[in-house]
């Protein structure tokens, strides 16, 4: 038989960087947006995603419920894609995990400070619990981390495979 047609000696065709950093953007808006939405149910915070993008525009009755809550999850996950893409085209030739937590640390800045007037639904930092700011600052902290060190580890992992096949021919 032809190994050619083998299907365990077919090689997938690579996803690329920045396809990949979509995605990471996504799946981590999405799932820390989840755990701020299990804080905020738990009484850790004061907000949640749905505080930021429905309940700040619309006072209806399904922008308290379950349904306004997973609607503002994916919400957050869209919206994380164009922020993934701005990681990606300012950081991702930096190293390490520190680069990461600071984007999350200036991500928080940017939402709860200077996009604040943006979100009558959210109070004002200084009218904000320190439990609330403890536990957003860690969830856009984590976050950060998992954003910015995906990227960056899948950039250097491919740029080190290219460099790896180059040197081997």
């Amino acid at each position: 038989m032809d190994e050619k047609r083998l299907e365990q000696n077919q090689r997938e065709k690579p996803v690329s960087v920045f396809n990949k950093a979509l995605f990471t953007g996504f799946v981590g808006g999405v799932l820390w947006s989840t755990f701020g939405a299990v804080a905020y149910y738990f009484n850790f915070t004061e907000v949640s995603a749905a505080s930021f993008l429905f309940r700040s525009f619309w006072q209806t009755e399904w922008t308290s419920s379950l349904l306004g809550e997973v609607l503002a999850i994916f919400g957050v996950g869209i919206i994380s894609i164009g922020v993934a893409l701005l990681y990606f085209s300012l950081f991702k030739k930096m190293n390490g995990l520190m680069p990461a937590v600071l984007f999350g640390v200036v991500l928080w800045g940017l939402v709860f400070y200077l996009l604040n007037p943006i979100f009558p639904a959210v109070p004002f930092l200084t009218d904000l619990s320190s439990d609330t700011i403890v536990t957003t600052i860690c969830l856009f902290v984590l976050y950060g981390a998992f954003v910015g060190y995906s990227i960056s580890y899948e950039y250097h992992d491919f740029n080190q495979t290219e460099t790896d096949v180059s040197t081997a021919k």
